[in-house]
């Protein structure tokens, strides 16, 4: 059994995912509900819940103000929005689970059953400390992005990634420290995340951080030399569109 807490400024949309919970998901008893970012912030600490479904905009402020608010934060959350919001980018850069409204069944069971295997799981407040810290950083500031391996969640700095190399349905990190890691999602997903970041998909198997670039080499048919000196090779047809990144940085 997981304890719940439902954090959302209408009634409506409190009581039909209460109800959803009810019927759809076993093993989870909602231990409180709030409106405001005052009432989470004191039914939370109340209630000590194992999982908290929160509205990231709320009529007194967001959920990232309860977060920010709250100093402990032993708990999963799952991010409810109507609507793809701004910050649904640095939530997937903390690998933090949200809910489209209206909420898919599907999805919401697949949310409650992933807090049930990390129930307990010191993971869950390094993951909301991420999050929090992309959230608070400047425009121009550094990032973190968490990157699920087989053996552990890695918290890394986008600035310490050279470039990124599709393996199959994985991708492998190859890092400034020389190490790298093997992460179970495809290059698709972190183009995606990073591509407002400095980074450019030069080629099917390639996503590069373009700040670690060393030079364009035209010779043996083209390629990529990164800081490192690794060599990238680069398709024809983003060879106009990686100039013109690299003229803009």
């Amino acid at each position: 059994m997981i304890r719940a807490v439902i954090v959302e400024d209408e009634k409506h949309s409190r009581e039909t995912l209460k109800n959803l919970l009810s019927e759809f998901c076993t093993g989870v008893e909602v231990a409180g509900v709030a409106g405001s970012v005052d009432e989470a912030c004191a039914v939370i600490p109340q209630t000590k819940p194992d999982l908290v479904f929160l509205d990231i905009e709320l009529q007194t402020g967001t959920g990232f103000d309860v977060l920010n608010s709250l100093q402990e934060l032993h708990f999963d959350v799952v991010f409810t929005t109507a609507f793809e919001h701004y910050a649904i980018k640095a939530i997937k850069f903390s690998s933090v689970d949200y809910l489209l409204k209206p909420i898919d069944i599907p999805e919401l069971q697949q949310a409650v059953e992933k807090a049930k295997e990390h129930k307990g799981a010191a993971l869950q407040s390094e993951k909301l400390r991420a999050l929090l810290e992309n959230i608070n950083a400047r425009p121009e500031g550094d990032r973190k992005i968490c990157l699920g391996t087989q053996e552990s969640m890695e918290f890394i700095s986008i600035q310490d990634i050279l470039y990124c190399e599709a393996s199959g349905s994985y991708t492998q990190f190859y890092l400034k420290s020389g190490s790298s890691l093997l992460v179970s999602k495809n290059l698709k997903e972190y183009e995606n995340m990073l591509t407002d970041h400095e980074f450019l998909r030069v080629h099917n198997r390639f996503l590069i951080n373009l700040r670690e670039v060393k030079s364009l080499v035209k010779s043996e048919g083209g390629y990529i030399l990164m800081n490192n000196n690794s060599q990238i090779s680069i398709s024809p047809k983003k060879r106009e569109a990686f100039i013109e990144r690299m003229r803009s940085l």
